[in-house]
């Protein structure tokens, strides 16, 4: 039997007790040997709620643990990029939750860092990691829809913290698009394969908000010619949750929630919805399931990382623009 791999967790807010904690508890090959928290309180009540023995407030103290493989940064975005820095230099395998840093300028420091590290290190992104959405990415590979050009996207809901920090942007970074957006729009990119940034044009309210955004609306232009539309908020009205995709191809179109796929004959949209598409029930739980289980598989057994430091590089690219577009009023070009 293959030797478990020792997972520390580092913050122990609503994300880690809803989710990594949980979910790492189950698995078999995985066991949470440490987890690190400056709350007292929380970390004593966390740690015994999941039977965790090894407990920290000083995350350095915890990385000198010699048989702990591998490190979850769950903490606020304004401290990941010391958390990995220095989780690289101590040779643990790395889950960042996203966003990977505050600034473009600190997601740099961490790509660096990662190319002379010998570590794994992935930042979160588990829309990729729906079963709906793995199925969807497949099938624009595969060539169902045709080449695509276009994709539509939106999401409106509550937003994901309710801690002090989450709207300080000095802490978070932004507000809605670095919660939501940031997750929706590497959905739309990684459907595109990640073509060049072009140019994006952005526009952003503060309605119930004094220091980071509460909704967003936008366009970014890629280099193959491909468009991307988004829509994202905090405060617009909405009866549910509502997530929403579509990708548009030369031969058909595909949409999100719930997953639907139609090729175009002729004037008519034919249904090529695969039957094991029909369910969408727990795609939240499943997201981050597939994403841990990723990251496990990755740190024990060398397999081809999803959700990459370059990637998240990019992505802090294109939100450094998106911010200055939004504050300059006015469409930003990319250098090619």
């Amino acid at each position: 039997m293959s030797k478990k791999l020792s997972v520390g967790v580092i913050g122990l807010g609503g994300i880690a007790q809803i989710v990594h904690l949980p979910i790492l508890s189950r698995m078999e090959n995985v066991e949470v040997s440490a987890v690190c928290e400056i709350n007292k309180n929380r970390l004593e009540r966390v740690a015994n709620k999941f039977g965790v023995q090894k407990r920290f407030t000083d995350y350095d103290a915890m990385l000198s643990e010699k048989d702990l493989d591998a490190i979850i940064i769950a903490t606020p975005t304004n401290t990941h990029k010391q958390i990995a820095l220095d989780s690289i230099e101590a040779g643990k395998h790395l889950l960042i939750e996203k966003p990977i840093a505050a600034t473009l300028q600190e997601a740099r420091e961490i790509l660096e860092r990662t190319k002379s590290g010998g570590v794994k290190v992935m930042v979160g992104m588990n829309l990729r990691f729906r079963p709906d959405t793995m199925l969807l990415k497949s099938v624009i590979n595969n060539g169902e829809i045709g080449d695509p050009f276009y994709v539509r996207c939106g999401w409106i809901r509550q937003q994901s913290s309710q801690g002090d920090w989450f709207l300080k942007k000095d802490k978070s970074g932004g507000g809605v698009i670095i919660d939501l957006g940031i997750s929706l729009l590497d959905l739309s990119l990684w459907l595109l394969d990640y073509q060049a940034l072009k140019s994006v044009t952005v526009q952003t309210y503060f309605n119930n908000t004094k220091t980071v955004e509460d909704s967003a609306v936008g366009l970014i232009r890629l280099e193959g010619d491909s468009v991307i539309n988004f829509e994202v908020s905090w405060s617009l009205h909405e009866d549910r949750n509502s997530l929403n995709l579509a990708a548009y191809g030369t031969h058909g179109t595909a949409h999100l929630n719930p997953l639907k796929i139609f090729r175009r004959m002729g004037s008519f949209n034919i249904d090529y919805t695969p039957f094991s598409a029909k369910s969408s029930k727990n795609l939240f739980k499943k997201s981050y399931e597939n994403e841990l289980k990723h990251f496990v598989s990755v740190a024990k057994d060398n397999l081809y990382l999803n959700s990459t430091v370059e990637e998240a590089f990019y992505r802090m690219q294109l939100l450094q623009a998106i911010y200055k577009s939004a504050e300059k009023r006015k469409e930003i070009c990319f250098e090619k």
